[in-house]
């Protein structure tokens, strides 16, 4: 369990709560979580070590026209790590629910609402993007770049978060290098119900053992924290013990109530493979 799990900041939330669904707009419903809570416990006080955005798709977003008829689209919303505060999913999720007995003059009005709202609780840039259901390429799938981690033939005994697996290989030697894993499971800070995800690392420096990368990742299993603070967990962790001169993570959440969340953290200089806008078929 994290140090900050107590926090009145996490105890005034809805999640974890029996909450009433409410079909009429009510922006009111969205709840903020200041990123600076984990941000204090990994080191991260004053200067931001990485850039980044937290990427979400909204799978089941409704409204209704000027006359009555639904409305239907998906969304993309990207919120820059910069942000104040992170949004909490299932406020997320009850304030898209209240768009769908509301009617908007047009696709603008409901982008224009959306985009304040998220703006006001995040406190920094947010964008929104609705994407029509038969816009496919908007939301195509594609493989994670770089070398699955996966089939290494290892014995794994540690579930509880274990940083200090993490080592390098020994050599003298820098490398550019993409790795990837599907074994990335965590939990929610306060339900404890289970986050599965893709991770993508992306790094140049001193060659990271391999093993002990998928050792550290697995260790997050019976871990609880919310998705972007798992991202961010794992950038400073690697990035501590690894040291490398250039570094970019991203974890792609499988959706949960129809969002599904991609935080992606990367140093400020390193343009890196990773796409922030990247989806893969788990999602």
């Amino acid at each position: 369990m994290t140090q900050y799990s107590d926090k009145p900041e996490l105890n005034a939330l809805t999640l974890g709560q029996a909450t009433a669904y409410v079909s009429a707009y009510t922006p009111s419903l969205l709840q903020a979580v200041p990123r600076q809570l984990n941000r204090q416990e990994l080191g991260v006080v004053e200067e931001q070590p990485f850039a980044g955005e937290d990427v979400w798709h909204a799978y089941e977003l409704s409204w209704l026209n000027p006359r009555g008829k639904p409305i239907v689209a998906l969304a993309r919303f990207s919120f820059a790590a910069s942000t104040v505060n992170l949004v909490e999913s299932k406020s997320f999720k009850l304030y898209l629910n209240s768009f769908n007995q509301s009617r908007f003059e047009s696709h603008a009005a409901v982008r224009e609402a959306l985009l304040r709202d998220l703006a006001n609780v995040a406190v920094g840039p947010v964008t929104v993007e609705l994407i029509a259901p038969d816009d496919v390429q908007t939301l195509v799938t594609m493989p994670l770049p770089g070398k699955c981690i996966d089939e290494l033939d290892i014995d794994i005994d540690a579930y509880q978060l274990a940083p200090n697996v993490l080592r390098l290989r020994e050599s003298d030697a820098v490398v550019s290098e993409t790795l990837h894993s599907h074994l990335l499971k965590s939990n929610c800070l306060i339900t404890n119900q289970p986050d599965w995800a893709s991770v993508i690392i992306e790094y140049q420096g001193a060659p990271i053992d391999h093993e002990s990368l998928l050792r550290y990742l697995v260790s997050f299993r019976l871990h609880n924290e919310f998705h972007e603070q798992c991202v961010e967990r794992i950038y400073m962790d690697i990035l501590n013990v690894c040291q490398p001169s250039r570094l970019a993570v991203q974890a792609l959440y499988t959706r949960r109530g129809g969002l599904d969340i991609c935080p992606f953290r990367a140093s400020k200089a390193n343009q890196g493979v990773v796409s922030p806008r990247r989806r893969i078929n788990r999602q």
